[in-house]
């Protein structure tokens, strides 16, 4: 059995533990030790979770499967994208699934849900980055129907950056 639930702030060091294990585990070869803590440090550590979680712009939401937490998601409303010229566009930020869970083919249950819930917003479409090299998250994205619309460096660091796919699916 799956589930989906909005996180609220009591969820923020449960995000912050699967936001931290499935960083490491999808990019944790793309950076030196140093940066990658960093990264960590600033972007998904408790205390940034909680300053999230309090902005009503970021939507999260956890992702179960057998009660056990498997993943979550973020999205924001209404963030444009330079490569786009529609408007009402939601930005995926996050689909994290932890690896245990990945041949149980959980996030397309996810990425649906936000899919659903960028529907029910009246937007247009779905922006995302992903590194060039997480080979497994692009053919995932292109397989729901996401296509390549430019690239984006993702700042891992202040001297380290990964060269990211931006990639968009329109919803109607």
């Amino acid at each position: 059995m799956i589930s989906i639930v909005k996180a609220t702030l009591q969820d923020a060091p449960l995000l912050s533990k699967i936001g931290q294990q499935t960083f490491m585990e999808s990019h944790g070869k793309s950076a030196p030790e140093k940066d990658l803590n960093n990264y960590m440090e600033n972007n998904l550590s408790l205390e940034n979770f909680k300053n999230e979680l309090a902005d009503s712009s970021n939507i999260y939401h956890l992702f179960y499967s057998n009660n056990r937490a498997a993943g979550y998601s973020k999205i924001i409303l209404n963030t444009s994208n330079k490569n786009l010229k529609e408007e009402n566009i939601t930005k995926l930020e996050r689909l994290y699934i932890l690896k245990e869970f990945y041949n149980l083919k959980l996030g397309y249950h996810l990425l649906l849900f936000n899919v659903n819930l960028a529907k029910q917003n009246s937007q247009s479409g779905l922006w995302l980055n992903v590194w060039t090299e997480n080979k497994r998250a692009i053919n995932f994205y292109k397989k729901t129907g996401f296509k390549i619309i430019g690239e984006y460096l993702f700042k891992i660091s202040a001297t380290h950056s990964n060269p990211n796919h931006q990639l968009f699916l329109a919803i109607n």
